[in-house]
């Protein structure tokens, strides 16, 4: 399986009063057409991976990695860690898209939908006005929104969250990128909802040969929906492994996560509590 994303020693670090704050430590992975879950609690760095990877890492935040190389249409590979502002918004959309946690800060409040999902495919594709209006239906249509007629005119404050999100999936896989990134693309939506929206990006991404990386708190979700999970602690990955394997994990971080998941039919009078090794810290600091 070829790489269409590879990244090796991947590190943001923040300045601040007392000292640099490394927010990612030399991150390392590949991509190929698959699924991939990053998971971790709030703080290990998994959303701020993603936002590298884009570009998208606000000042003074400062990447540095010793490989981070994006699939180009030409079959070569990118180098992204010397690539300019603009050449990050040629590639965002047309060859990698993220999908943010809540649509409501993603949408143009003054845009009705569909000419926010038009305006990526005409700016991407230079397609006229009438193809845009056309492949933007046909894209809501295929992430089953109803009548896409109705919901093309209407603006982001009158759909619901969980319209607003299959909206934002629309508006990222129009221009028929190579990876989507989803950043906690579920966690605002109800179970039924969620559902849904997987295996929304479940069918588009295996039926376009994409690739996936999927960031998310949720352990569960992760390991039923992707083929590998990297488990991040304090900005570094601490395990990698097949999703279907997770059981077999052998890191005490990913251990005590595991063990701290609810399971249905075994009843507990409370869940055991994580607890965390100064070790594991010293380990990331020493490498």
């Amino acid at each position: 399986m070829s790489d269409l994303l590879r990244v090796r020693n991947l590190r943001v670090t923040y300045p601040g009063d007392d000292g640099d704050f490394h927010a990612v430590r030399n991150v390392s992975f590949s991509l190929g057409r698959e699924r991939l879950g990053i998971v971790g609690e709030s703080g290990s760095g998994k959303s701020t991976t993603g936002r590298a990877i884009m570009g998208l890492v606000p000042h003074p935040g400062h990447i540095t990695a010793d490989e981070m190389a994006l699939l180009n249409d030409k079959g070569g590979m990118t180098d992204l860690r010397h690539l300019s502002e603009r050449g990050f918004r040629a590639l965002r959309g047309r060859r990698i898209a993220m999908v943010l946690q809540d649509p409501k800060y993603s949408l143009d409040p003054v845009m009705t939908v569909g000419e926010q999902i038009a305006e990526t495919h005409r700016t991407h594709l230079r397609s006229s006005k009438h193809a845009a209006r056309k492949a933007a239906l046909d894209m809501l249509e295929a992430v089953q929104i109803r009548d896409p007629e109705r919901v093309y005119r209407m603006y982001p404050h009158q759909v619901s969250g969980g319209m607003g999100q299959r909206v934002m999936i629309a508006m990222m896989l129009i221009a028929d990128p190579e990876i989507l990134i989803a950043d906690e693309p579920t966690s605002a939506l109800d179970v039924t909802v969620q559902t849904q929206v997987l295996a929304i990006m479940d069918d588009l991404v295996r039926s376009r040969g994409m690739g996936l990386i999927l960031i998310s708190h949720n352990l569960h979700l992760v390991s039923s929906f992707c083929d590998r999970v990297l488990v991040m602690y304090a900005g570094q990955v601490v395990e990698t492994c097949q999703a279907g394997r997770l059981a077999e994990a052998t890191h005490p971080y990913t251990r005590g996560l595991l063990a701290a998941l609810p399971e249905l039919g075994h009843r507990r009078t409370e869940l055991p509590q994580l607890q965390r090794d100064p070790a594991w810290l010293a380990d990331i600091h020493a490498s």
